[in-house]
Order: structure tokens, then sequence, then C-alpha cells
């Protein structure tokens, strides 16, 4: 299916919605701009984008599985970092915002930082700090709408499976003050009754490599992370791998009280001997 065809189906099942392309846009955490020229044929949509339109449009489930499944020319899509810090990266933070607000469970495994609806804003800052680093105008938004998502941990009706390697708790991107408060943070998170968080200690024998990151958005969509792209697939066996792998670290991780007194004896590591509990 062409990037033409694309847009002018999606522009027919707008109209016959009733809806504006201003609407649509908000809905889908878009500009209008982009939107027009998806339905011209301008711009090819990605998955995600062809899925937070219809999801906008409120079509049936039946009819858009249907269209996501003609949609899409290839199962995976790459979405390279420097086109995404191109957009402005705050841009990409309200798109992840939207597809994880259609989302009732996500499984997300971190190898690599705390998991970005977990973060302090000044854990955030320092990510957003790291090479290449952004400008102070840019990496402030993109904080902010960083922050903003994470209020979907506290909707009704949402359920949330964080794994997260212990040397994740220990790789310092920032001052020791900033990483103890980071872990507080997550000890804190880690009561609500939706949340559930493991983390996969060094000590025990692993059952795979954390060679990624990834999120899995209920069984139908997961998001991996490399250090070049961003790659999105819908393909069902390359969901059953991301689940079965998750599964397997879930196996090994520990979590509750066990999990809370690790995370707290690695932030006592960063607190002076006087502030230790």
């Amino acid at each position: 299916m062409t990037a033409d065809s694309i847009g002018k189906a999606l522009r027919a099942l707008r109209d016959a919605s009733g809806l504006t392309g201003d609407s649509v846009a908000r809905r889908a955490s878009m500009s209008a701009g982009k939107l027009s020229k998806i339905e011209t044929g301008k711009v090819r949509p990605t998955v995600q984008d062809v899925d937070l339109v219809l999801t906008a449009i409120n079509v049936s489930e039946e009819v858009k599985e249907e269209f996501l499944a003609a949609a899409r020319a290839e199962a995976a899509e790459a979405t390279a970092w420097r086109l995404l810090r191109r957009m402005g990266p705050w841009k990409h933070q309200k798109t992840i915002r939207a597809i994880e607000a259609g989302t009732t469970t996500l499984r997300l495994f971190q190898g690599q930082l705390i998991p970005g609806l977990l973060q302090t804003p000044e854990y955030a800052y320092a990510v957003f700090s790291l090479s290449p680093s952004l400008p102070e105008e840019t990496r402030t938004k993109t904080v902010a709408a960083r922050l903003e998502r994470q209020s979907v941990l506290y909707e009704p009706g949402r359920s949330f499976r964080f794994l997260i390697c212990e040397h994740v708790l220990r790789w310092r991107i920032s001052e020791p003050v900033v990483m103890a408060l980071q872990l507080d943070r997550l000890v804190s998170v880690s009561r609500l009754p939706n949340v559930s968080l493991g983390v996969v200690p060094s000590d025990r024998r692993m059952p795979d490599f954390p060679m990624t990151c990834f999120s899995l958005h209920d069984d139908r969509l997961v998001i991996v992370e490399t250090f070049h792209s961003e790659v999105t697939t819908r393909d069902p066996k390359d969901v059953r791998v991301y689940l079965d792998t998750f599964e397997r670290f879930a196996a090994v991780a520990v979590s509750g009280d066990a999990m809370r007194a690790l995370v707290e004896g690695v932030r006592d590591g960063f607190l002076p001997q006087q502030e230790r509990s």
C-alpha cells in the first residue's frame, strides 16, 4: 500500500466519522500539519501514526486491525533517533504517551536506564543531558513531556509490570544524591496497587542477555530501543518472542520486600554515612 493510498483511506475514515482534521490531530498527539501531509500522501505514516489516527477516529477494533494489516508494508519499522531529535524529542514523548493511553497492560524491561515512567525530574534531566546533548530549551520541554506521561500510572483500569536489571540501579548518570532520590522513587512507586516492580539481581544465573530495552503494549505492540533507532513491531511472532523473554527475566527477578531491600541497599551506597537509614 502506497503512502498516497494510506492517506486517502485515513482521510475517508475521518470524513465518515465527521471529525475535523484539527480534532483528530489533537487526539492523536500530532500536529494538524502532519496529519494533512499523511492524508495527502506527502508523508508516509509509521504504524504508530496509523494506530493513533484510527484510535482518534474511534473505529472498531476489527476495522483497525484489518486496516493496520493492510497498511504496513513490513511488520517492523525503525525510526532513527536522529530523525526523532530533528522533529523534536518532546513530540516523541507525546506520541509515546498516546500509545500508553491506549494500553491496558504495559510490560517494560530495562537493562539500560530507569524507565521513563518512573524517573524523577532530576534523573530525567540527566538522561537528556547525555551525549549528544540537547539545547537547554529542548531538554526542558522534553523532560516536562516525559513527566506528564507519568499520570497514566494513577489511572484506573491499567496495570504495569516493570523489570529492571540491578546494574541499572548502580549506573551513575548523575550526582549521588540524584541517584539516591531516584531509587527512593522506585521504592515509593512499587507500593502502588497496579504496579509490579521486579529487579533482576546480578548474582543469579541469567536466562538471557539484556541486549535491548523494550516495552510490550498488551499483546499487540512491541517498541524496542537500540543505539541508533527505535524499532516497532506488531508481528505476532515477534511479540511472542518479547513476551517469552520478559517472562524468563521475570522468573529470576526479586519483587516486594526483597526488591525494596535490594534497592534501598544500593541507594544507601549513594548516601553519605550519616544519612544512611
